[in-house]
């Protein structure tokens, strides 16, 4: 190996493997439980640092200035991170869906309209449709008939 001579190349580099070291790092904490720290300086010389639980506590656990941290008040921590995160992943799978249902919605829509650009979309021809498509002019359908009444 040595050195790219490139400097917007190595600039580039340098970006795309502090993500992934962040990356390894964030995956060593989750799936070990270990406490980590790092520090790199780009080539422009900007500081970049990555540490759970602090840098500070890294270091001086490294320095041996501060013992193992007390079992119980990290496992009390590490309880309500989980928890937390538990509950943060529930609400991204739920909007997740949500999204997805949506660009489905879109995309039905999309499909009964092609070519019809001043056709509206109760106009399409419904022997073209499938199940789940029919259920959802049906929905709108009666979405409209409470508007209109």
């Amino acid at each position: 190996m040595k050195q790219i001579e490139n400097e917007s190349s190595r600039l580039i580099t340098f970006s795309k493997r502090k993500s992934s070291i962040n990356k390894k790092a964030s995956e060593l904490v989750t799936l070990c439980g270990a406490e980590v720290g790092f520090v790199a300086f780009s080539p422009s010389g900007n500081p970049f640092s990555f540490a759970h639980p602090s840098i500070d506590a890294v270091a001086n656990r490294f320095l041996n200035r501060n013992p193992s941290p007390n079992n119980s008040s990290q496992a009390l921590v590490e309880s309500y991170r989980q928890a937390k995160c538990k509950e943060l992943n529930q609400q991204h799978d739920e909007l997740y869906n949500q999204i997805k249902a949506e660009k489905a919605q879109g995309k039905a829509l999309k499909r009964l309209t092609k070519g019809k650009s001043d056709a509206a979309w109760w106009e399409a021809p419904i022997e073209e449709l499938n199940r789940e498509e029919l259920y959802q002019m049906k929905g709108r359908m009666e979405e409209l008939r409470r508007s209109l009444k």
